[in-house]
């Protein structure tokens, strides 16, 4: 048997909207983007949807409407998709890192309320938390929280909401994993003051390549709406740019293919729980396995990827040879940013700076997923490791 890492949840709805849209002369900026962002608004009760071309994008833009800008400082952690870093390099700021739980992946709370403490502080006490290289001449400025929803898990957003407000810090919250999760009975997206989505084949919802961001900020929501589009403004006419702007616009092919996967939505979340729920039951008593962790005050995960953990010692990369030998695609999840070559040339990053996150990312492994995956297929799955382990 060969089991597929990942495998989008399409059917013949998703299909025909597609056509539909075909038979028109209308490709983009029409009537499918207003409708899809309008199903999201209706899902999280957001003033403002704002669809783009990538999660990358959305993060951008969120960045740009919270007014980061040249030698910012904004903190987040390495253990995520580099994305979320690189958003913050795109606008001359600065990526300040603190390590993530052992538990979830996410921001570490502990460090994250002391480095903003240090970092407002300045002086010594800053420089515990800055790169070793590449900080820049001018002294930087704390502005901004960018928060990671891990694997589908919703960060404690209520406490960073706490650490950011006495210092009028903007909370960026990266959902991009997790549509459909929610905190304290709350759903994600709407618990900073920007929250972005992502859209690739592997994600909840699907429009081959799109990002969406959700706001109850009117001048931030005008704004990215005019950047999305070369910088055109409300009144700006064919030709005319108000800002220095992007060509990050989704078409209306891929936005009538998210709009039938939004009526879709519960059905692929609760598939996609069930596949999850199957490998737990299989995995949770194979020795030297650790399933996925679910914090209290996650009410309900959002299955992005299944992430398991070998313990310390076992040959991960001889372990996804041998499923791999079986059929089975594994991947590492995820590589620390700040051990990215790129990281390491510009800022001085080594090995052992954020040791959490390495042990993460050297024990993590993603098995296969999607919500289409059959119990025969995750029981092959499951039965290959326990032999190879």
């Amino acid at each position: 048997m060969r089991v597929p890492m990942s495998s989008p949840d399409l059917s013949d709805l998703e299909r025909q909207a597609v056509m539909q849209v075909l038979h028109t002369p209308t490709l983009s900026m029409g009537e499918q983007i207003e409708a899809f962002e309008a199903a999201f608004c209706r899902y999280l009760g957001a003033k403002h949807a704002i669809g783009v071309n990538s999660g990358t994008a959305a993060l951008h833009l969120c960045l740009l409407a919270a007014g980061i800008g040249p030698d910012d400082w904004v903190l987040t952690t390495p253990f995520s998709f580099v994305a979320s870093t690189n958003v913050i390099l795109y606008v001359n700021a600065l990526p300040i890192f603190v390590d993530v739980e052992p538990t979830t992946g996410n921001i570490d709370l502990t460090q994250a309320a002391q480095a903003i403490q240090d970092l407002i502080e300045g002086g010594t006490a800053a420089r515990r938390w800055l790169p070793r290289r590449g900080v820049g001449r001018r002294k930087g400025q704390l502005k901004a929280i960018l928060g990671i929803d891990v694997f589908g898990q919703p960060a404690d957003w209520d406490t960073l909401r706490a650490l950011a407000a006495p210092y009028g810090l903007k909370l960026i919250e990266d959902s991009c994993e997790a549509l459909g999760a929610e905190y304290k009975g709350r759903k994600v997206g709407l618990l900073g003051d920007y929250g972005t989505f992502g859209f690739y084949p592997n994600k909840q919802i699907t429009t081959g390549e799109g990002g969406m961001i959700v706001t109850n900020d009117d001048e931030g929501a005008s704004l990215m709406r005019a950047l999305r589009n070369q910088g055109r403004a409300p009144g700006d006419t064919w030709l005319q740019h108000t800002y220095l702007g992007y060509n990050y616009r989704l078409d209306e092919l891929s936005a009538a293919l998210g709009l039938a996967q939004m009526q879709r939505l519960e059905e692929l979340l609760r598939r996609r729980e069930q596949v999850a729920a199957w490998y737990n039951q299989r995995l949770q008593n194979i020795p030297g396995v650790e399933i996925p962790y679910i914090a209290s005050q996650t009410t309900r995960m959002s299955w992005f990827v299944y992430v398991i953990r070998l313990a310390p010692g076992i040959d991960r990369a001889g372990v996804a040879s041998r499923l791999a030998e079986r059929g089975i695609p594994v991947r590492p999840y995820f590589l620390p940013i700040h051990l990215q070559p790129y990281m390491q040339t510009r800022f001085g990053y080594r090995q052992g700076d954020f040791p959490v996150t390495e042990d993460l990312g050297e024990r993590g492994l993603a098995l296969p997923f999607s919500g289409v995956m059959s119990e025969d297929q995750v029981d092959y799955v499951c039965d290959a490791l326990r032999q190879v382990l």
